[in-house]
């Protein structure tokens, strides 16, 4: 069982998903303490959103996806979660060339690096992940202690990492 879930841009869940991104960048969320992103765990569910993704903030060819999982988006009220992560390595980027450098690894725009990297005080951390699918989603009511723009979300039930 697992109850953390980590808030992502929807189009970067899937592109983790599909293999096209290895690696997550995180600046932080603006509700979080101090609005500095820790990174405190090292397994959690990914819980697409879609509020802030936008074209201009990927790459051209991540276009498409971005498309596709706006057509697939599930109904108001209800987050879809399928996947989750394991973290082998965190690091934190305090030059925006060692971020721009990552850029075969995600999918974000090199002005979406650039943008997070400067916002607020330099730097960007960098989690190299795994990822885990189950064959079936799990379909979540999202309650109020789930909205709002932070970045860890405590999913209450947990949720099984096996076959449900």
């Amino acid at each position: 069982m697992l109850n953390v879930a980590f808030k992502e841009w929807a189009v970067v869940c899937q592109a983790l998903a599909e293999g096209r991104q290895s690696l997550i960048l995180r600046k932080g969320g603006i509700a979080e303490e101090n609005g500095l992103f820790r990174p405190d765990h090292d397994r959690f569910w990914l819980y697409p959103t879609y509020l802030h993704q936008q074209t201009s903030g990927i790459k051209p060819e991540a276009a498409a996806m971005l498309e596709r999982v706006e057509r697939e988006k599930p109904p108001a009220g209800i987050v879809r979660i399928q996947h989750y992560l394991e973290v082998s390595n965190v690091r934190f980027l305090d030059t925006l060339d060692e971020a721009l450098a990552l850029a075969p690894l995600h999918i974000w725009s090199d002005e979406t690096v650039r943008m997070r990297f400067h916002y607020r005080k330099p730097g960007l951390y960098a989690l190299d992940v795994k990822v885990v699918a189950l064959p079936v989603a799990y379909e979540v009511v999202e309650t109020p202690e789930y909205e709002g723009c932070k970045t860890w979300v405590m999913l209450n039930p947990p949720l099984a990492t096996v076959d449900h």
